[in-house]
């Protein structure tokens, strides 16, 4: 085995132990207890598929996935700037 090719396997290594931490923190989703923590766990949850294609584009040396990353990461955001203004606005908070 070659030095890139154990380099490869590291680096999609890395990607599967980052899906198993995400999938442990789904459970932050669905219990909860409060919006604020499901918003959080989320936010991680994304985070953590925009770093699995980060890897995943490295290890198998296939760039267009870091297109597909970078879209998702914007989208993540968005997500959280709709979502935090929702709950925000829904506590009885005004919104301006």
């Amino acid at each position: 085995m070659t030095m890139s090719e154990l380099a490869n396997t590291a680096l999609l290594a890395g990607a599967a132990i980052v899906v198993v931490l995400a999938a442990i923190v789904l459970y932050r989703v669905v219990a909860g207890p409060t919006t604020h923590d499901r918003v959080v766990a989320v936010n991680v949850i994304g985070t953590s598929i925009v770093i699995v294609l980060a890897l995943i584009a490295a290890g198998t040396d296939r760039p267009e996935y870091l297109d597909i990353a970078i879209v998702y990461s914007l989208l993540n955001f968005v997500l959280s700037l709709v979502v935090g203004r929702f709950t925000y606005s829904s506590e009885g908070v005004e919104w301006r």
